[in-house]
C-alpha cells in the first residue's frame, strides 16, 4: 500500500523547529501514474497518485541530481518557499452495480483555501529538551508499505467519518484504520503521520523508511526516539479530505462493506488506456 511519499527541503523544517506547529494547505498539482521514489522513471507507475507542491515534479527525482528548490518556479502550497513534493494514493468509488470506477475528488480542509490537494503539518512533537534537527536538502521518506498488503494499517494511518461533530484530533478513538463502513455525509478525512526520528546519517534508504522511525511505534511522536534513530526531526502529517458525501446509497454500506478503494494496484483499477487513468495533467504554473 503506497500511502504517500515525500521529498522535503530544509526551510520548513527549520521553521517548524522554532514553532509549536506549522499547518498549511496545498492545492492539486497533478494526478498521474507516477512515483519517482518507489518506482523512479517508470511510466506508467503501478498506480495513480495525487501530487502537490513544486512544479518541477518529475518521474525521476534523484537526490543531488534533481533539485526541486532550484528547478521549481512555483508551488501549489500556501508557503511560496516550499518547493517540496508530497503525494498520496488516489481514492476511487467502485460501483457495486456495474464495477466501474470514479475518482473521488478532494475538498479544502477546515479554515484553508485550496483546490483539492491536502493539508500538510510540520509538528515538533518528538523534540527532546527542545532540540530538533531540520530536514536536510534531498531528504526523502515514505509512510506505509507499497509491497506488503497486510502491514498497512498502523496507528499513524487512519480515517474519520465526517458529518456528526467528530472533532479534530488525529487518529484517536473516533477514527478507524480501514475506510469507514458507514455513509459519511461530510466526507472522509484520511490522516497520514510520518516518523519523527532519524538515524542522523542517511537522507534516504533502499526501502525509503529504514533511516527513520516512529518514537512510539506509530502515531504522534514523543520525546523518546529509539537509540537506532536518535535524532528528532519535525513530524510531518497529511490530512486528505475525500468528498464522499454524494455516494449516499445506503445499500452500499454496512456489514463490513463500503464502495471505496485506494489506487494501490491494478487488481483494483484497470490499467491505461482505460479510465480512470486517462486523466489530464492538472498543473499550476
Amino acid at each position: 500500500m503506497s500511502w504517500n511519499t515525500l521529498t522535503v527541503v530544509a526551510l520548513l523544517g527549520q521553521y517548524a523547529s522554532a514553532q509549536n506547529m506549522l499547518r498549511f494547505g496545498c492545492s492539486q498539482l497533478t494526478i498521474e501514474r507516477a512515483d519517482p521514489l518507489v518506482s523512479p522513471g517508470m511510466n506508467p507507475a503501478p498506480h495513480t497518485h495525487q501530487i502537490i507542491g513544486g512544479n518541477s515534479f518529475n518521474l525521476t527525482m534523484e537526490p543531488a541530481v534533481y533539485d526541486p528548490p532550484s528547478l521549481s518556479t512555483c508551488t501549489t502550497c500556501t508557503y511560496a518557499e516550499d518547493f517540496s513534493n508530497y503525494w498520496t494514493a488516489s481514492l476511487y468509488f467502485r460501483s457495486p452495480e456495474n464495477g466501474t470506477f470514479q475518482r473521488v475528488p478532494q475538498f479544502a480542509n477546515f479554515g484553508l483555501q485550496q483546490d483539492g490537494g491536502m493539508t500538510v503539518y510540520y509538528m515538533p512533537y518528538s523534540a527532546k529538551n527542545g532540540k530538533m534537527t531540520a530536514f536536510k536538502p534531498g531528504f526523502r521518506m515514505i509512510a506505509g508499505d507499497p509491497t506488503n498488503k497486510q502491514d498497512v494499517y498502523k496507528p499513524s494511518i487512519c480515517h474519520r467519518c465526517l458529518g456528526n461533530g467528530e472533532g479534530f484530533a488525529p487518529c484517536d478513538a473516533k477514527d478507524t484504520s480501514e475506510l469507514p463502513t458507514k455513509y459519511c455525509p461530510g466526507g472522509i478525512r484520511a490522516t497520514i503521520i510520518f516518523p519523527s526520528c532519524w538515524d542522523g546519517v542517511n537522507l534516504d534508504s533502499p526501502d525509503h523508511k529504514s533511516h527513520v522511525a516512529y518514537s512510539n511505534g506509530g502515531g504522534l511522536g514523543t520525546p523518546n526516539c529509539p537509540s537506532t534513530h536518535p535524532v528528532s526531526i519535525p513530524q510531518v502529517m497529511y490530512e486528505v479530505m475525500w468528498d464522499t458525501g454524494k455516494y449516499s446509497n445506503t445499500a452500499w454500506y454496512g456489514s463490513g462493506k463500503q464502495p471505496f478503494v485506494y489506487s494501490f494496484g491494478d487488481s483494483y483499477v484497470p490499467p491505461p488506456p482505460f479510465p480512470p487513468y486517462s486523466l489530464p495533467i492538472q498543473r499550476f504554473d
